[in-house]
């Protein structure tokens, strides 16, 4: 099964920020407001759907997608069999990896 996340619908078109004294739609917040409570819910896999925002900083994603290793000890490769990533720009998807793959060669080793 396939459990959907819509960023812009439900969370903000203005996603923006690292921690939540950022603003009310940072990373921060999303991470543990929407995606890790999604992401223990069960082994479903969790699209998520970058579109329809306005963009994302990157202190944004490092902080909602590498947070999930460094404040939660989801690895890389669990990530990656639960995590789908619809993105039609492109960049995101690329960065939302990137920030993952460091994050669990620093915190975990792997």
């Amino acid at each position: 099964m396939t459990d959907h996340l819509s960023i812009a619908k439900d969370f903000s078109e203005f996603p923006a920020g690292r921690e939540r004294k950022d603003g009310p739609y940072s990373g921060e917040r999303f991470r543990e407001e929407l995606l890790v409570p999604l992401l223990r819910k069960n082994d479903n896999v969790l699209e998520i759907d970058f579109d329809g925002t306005m963009g994302f900083g990157s202190s944004f994603l490092e902080e909602a997608f590498g947070g999930l290793v460094r404040n939660h000890k989801m690895g890389y490769d669990r990530l990656k069999n639960h995590i789908r990533i619809h993105d039609t720009r492109r960049i995101y998807e690329k960065l939302v990896w990137k920030y993952i793959k460091e994050e669990s060669k620093r915190v975990l080793g792997s």
